[in-house]
């Protein structure tokens, strides 16, 4: 798609930066990860933190989307990165993940690599990478929930 044409759709030419590899401190759900092995598929990362209110809220929406799209080629990566000292634990993370039922593949970010490579700043931020691994829509905090899904489907049909 030409440059003009994204533009048109609400793309930003920053937007089409090459996405940052995953880095962190652990894996939950998954054994690690990486955005090379990922290429071919829509990538949804989701920067989180399990006290944060507007991240559970966004919640149910990134769960609906991993249902409906994980097996059409949509891989979500939630990057737990936290604001408070609780939120570093471990087991904490592992217990908020087990209890509220969250299956996608969890990167704990408590040395925030993933969050600097990003440049990200919010909770919660979603980075949508298309499947050649260029960040091609960003949101920061609750809504839009309806544009997401549709990017999500847009670049899927690429």
């Amino acid at each position: 798609m030409a440059l003009s044409a994204a533009l048109a759709l609400g793309a930003s030419a920053a937007a089409f930066r090459a996405a940052p590899e995953l880095a962190g401190d652990a894996w939950l759900n998954s054994p690690p990860r990486t955005l090379a092995e990922l290429r071919g598929q829509v990538v949804l990362v989701e920067f989180w933190t399990f006290a944060c209110w507007n991240c559970r809220n966004v919640e149910p929406h990134v769960r609906a989307w991993h249902e409906r799209y994980a097996a059409r080629g949509l891989a979500v990566i939630g990057v737990h990165t936290p604001e408070l000292d609780r939120e570093r634990d471990l087991a904490n993370v592992k217990q908020y993940v087990k209890e509220h039922g969250v299956t996608w593949p969890v990167l704990v970010d408590n040395g925030f690599r993933t969050w600097r490579a990003y440049g990200n700043r919010y909770w919660p931020a979603f980075y949508l990478i298309d499947k050649q691994g260029r960040i091609r829509h960003q949101r920061f905090g609750e809504g839009g929930y309806e544009e997401m899904e549709a990017r999500i489907r847009e670049l899927l049909a690429e």
